[in-house]
């Protein structure tokens, strides 16, 4: 009996801890900010997030959902599209999401209006650039959209025997290119570094036209985050106990 209510009140200790949302950008983490989410800003640098996820380890949580924007490795993806993830891939190992957490992120997709894509997510340490980068990325993986997150929650969520979830809006799809000042267009706290951009802007003027093209299709994908995200929240604190 003892054992038993030992069991329970674990049970209990893990379904009252938050959520962590990984993310890139700032702006992607406040898609998510509410109640029993506590969101982490990568900035775009892996060993950082490690290095930040290292840092939490007295903290207790309940799961861990990869989110933010994704780059398209599918050519049938299109900005704004939401895919979530069946299977991670690492370095040379795939490995499969959780699958209960998976269906309450289709229903935040769902709930907001948007058509959920499964598919596989390979996570890189750094981005993939140009339609090259993607095509290999793509054809080694049998991936649907690369990310730079996804690969070092996995590790976390392992680490720590909790589930994993992953929630990625496509930004720039497989047949886009990004201009190369987009690798340096990240604060390390994940704002937009508006001096840089406007630095590399003026020593490369012809990168103008990628630019405004990344601006369009990142607002299509912040617009399905904008809807999909504060459904996080209160969709997984209602099946934490079942997870």
């Amino acid at each position: 009996m003892r054992v038993f209510n030992r069991r329970r009140e674990a049970a209990r200790a893990s379904a009252a801890a938050p959520i962590l949302v990984v993310t890139g950008m700032k702006r992607e983490a406040a898609c998510v900010a509410g109640d029993g989410v506590v969101p982490l800003c990568s900035g775009a640098n892996v060993a950082r997030l490690r290095k930040a996820l290292d840092e939490l380890r007295g903290m207790e949580f309940s799961a861990v959902v990869s989110f933010g924007l994704a780059g398209g490795l599918d050519y049938s993806l299109r900005p704004g599209d939401v895919v979530i993830a069946d299977t991670v891939v690492a370095g040379e190992r795939r490995h499969p999401t959780h699958l209960r957490l998976s269906d309450v992120l289709t229903e935040a997709v769902v709930a907001g209006g948007c058509k959920p894509i499964p598919g596989a997510v390979v996570g890189v340490d750094q981005p993939a650039m140009d339609t090259g980068a993607k095509t290999v990325l793509r054809e080694a993986n049998r991936a649907v959209a690369v990310d730079m997150e996804s690969h070092v929650a996995l590790e976390f969520a392992q680490a720590r025997k909790i589930p994993l979830g992953v929630m990625r809006a496509i930004s720039d799809p497989a047949a886009r290119a990004l201009p190369p000042l987009a690798a340096k267009a990240l604060t390390p706290s994940g704002d937009i570094d508006n001096a840089t951009v406007a630095r590399e802007l003026f020593r490369a003027p012809g990168q103008i036209g990628g630019l405004i093209l990344a601006g369009l299709d990142s607002r299509a994908a912040f617009g399905s985050l904008g809807r999909c995200g504060p459904l996080l929240g209160p969709l997984l604190r209602l099946v934490l106990a079942d997870l």
